[in-house]
């Protein structure tokens, strides 16, 4: 219930862009905030009128939109960027990444990459993200730390880090997270089987019981039909395509996020779009390792929710949602051979709102509605660089940077302002990474 005495804040803006059912764009209008919460999208003389004495920040060329939804990464993999580059997906994965992971991952490698991951993601407008990796009770005491929102996919596999012996122990452990933090108001945990070839039928059918024994709903978050290597494999030794497996185990739904899905036959679209999983598309990680195209526009014709995310720095290299956006716009259309296919609108709720509701948080994020969580940023059109302005949309997917935001704001909280981090000491966080640096380093 809202305190009619609490502190109101009047955020008062150039234009809104919404993101709500009808997506509105509202030149001169305020965002209301109250009690962590959005109490009104009113005009900005509308809200000086009804708020005189609220705290005021004006930001005459600025757009105030939701935040960003990176709705998949790995956060601690900021401390391998650019370690193993010009690779494809098996040979960077299985001779790069997974050999200096068994070295370094630790809890303190996956705090100190977590931090800089979300110190990065906030400077870029990224208000929530769903992460999947080891040690994820380090990165849920950083995005804590932080406040900003998250989702913790930790992951599920045959053979032992790290983090855990065996597929049982993952299991037992995602499950302890999740008990942990089930109460917290910024950090929920799902659980994050890394793909169809590292997970047996014995571990997926465990998960499905277990989860399905919860009040709530574990979101199911993995790596689907990434590369061709994975449905050659499959058919060799399975006959189906690992959409199929999982879907004749029934872990496929609501709940079930599909990531990249690069290899995609009408046969996965029926399945997807009849269960209602979701497609967290990577386009930049799919391009950079060379692992094939999300067909983005079919699947949105035949009504499948598709979200962003960045995948992890080790293979973006960045976390970067405005240079996501476009270039899934741009491959899309490309993929499609149709100019129109995925438009800045479409894009842009991919970002937001389709990535919060891919994660089960779209009943309190991913738009700016009234009762949602004042979870918002600021972008600064005001630079030459974004001039003319015609249409906003195609502008913020189109023509501008991350660099361009200049304040973010998670349940009300100031994450940022004037491009100033201020929940987190980047100072410190730069230091570690570089001392992180010194000892990776392949010279050493």
């Amino acid at each position: 219930m809202t305190n009619p005495d609490s502190p109101v804040l009047v955020i008062a803006a150039g234009h809104v862009l919404t993101v709500d059912r009808k997506d509105r764009v509202l030149r001169d209008h305020a965002v209301v905030v109250r009690d962590r919460k959005i109490a009104a999208v009113v005009p900005v003389e509308e809200a000086s009128r009804r708020w005189p004495k609220a705290e005021r920040l004006d930001l005459p060329d600025h757009v105030l939109m939701p935040g960003l939804v990176n709705a998949h990464t790995h956060l601690a993999m900021n401390l391998l960027r650019g370690l193993a580059d010009d690779l494809p997906l098996k040979a960077w994965l299985e001779d790069h990444v997974w050999p200096a992971e068994a070295r370094w991952v630790s809890d303190e490698f996956v705090l100190d990459g977590s931090l800089l991951a979300i110190a990065e993601m906030i400077r870029g407008g990224i208000t929530c993200f769903a992460d999947n990796y080891f040690f994820p009770n380090a990165t849920a005491r950083a995005a804590a730390q932080a406040g900003i929102r998250a989702m913790l996919h930790p992951p599920v596999m045959e053979f032992a880090t790290a983090w855990a012996a065996n597929a049982d122990e993952y299991i037992h452990k995602a499950l302890a997270l999740h008990d942990d933090y089930k109460n917290h108001p910024l950090v929920s945990v799902g659980i994050g089987p890394h793909a169809p070839y590292t997970v047996s039928d014995a571990a997926l059918r465990k998960i499905i019981m277990l989860t399905n024994e919860l009040s709530v709903p574990m979101p199911v978050q993995m790596h689907v039909h990434e590369a061709p290597h994975e449905i050659g494999e499959a058919l060799a030794s399975d006959q189906r395509r690992p959409l199929a497996r999982l879907h004749a185990l029934g872990i496929t739904g609501p709940s079930f996020q599909c990531v990249h899905m690069t290899q995609v036959n009408d046969e996965d679209i029926a399945i997807l779009a009849a269960t209602g999983s979701h497609v967290i598309h990577c386009p930049e990680s799919n391009l950079k390792l060379a692992s094939g195209y999300c067909p983005v526009a079919r699947l949105l014709d035949a009504g499948v929710n598709v979200a962003l995310g960045t995948d992890g720095a080790a293979s973006n290299n960045d976390l970067d949602m405005f240079s996501e956006m476009r270039t899934a716009a741009i491959l899309a259309k490309s993929v499609a051979g149709d100019a129109a296919a995925f438009p800045a609108r479409a894009v842009l709720r991919a970002a937001t709102i389709n990535g919060a509701k891919a994660l089960g948080l779209d009943a309190v994020t991913g738009s700016l509605e009234t009762g949602k969580s004042a979870d918002l940023i600021a972008v600064d059109l005001g630079g030459l660089e974004s001039q003319p302005l015609y249409h906003l949309e195609s502008q913020l997917v189109y023509a501008t940077g991350r660099h361009q935001v200049t304040h973010a704001w998670v349940a009300g909280t100031p994450l940022m302002t004037g491009r100033v981090l201020t929940t987190l000491n980047a100072g410190h966080i730069a230091q570690r990474a570089a001392e992180w640096a010194a000892r990776i380093s392949p010279r050493n």
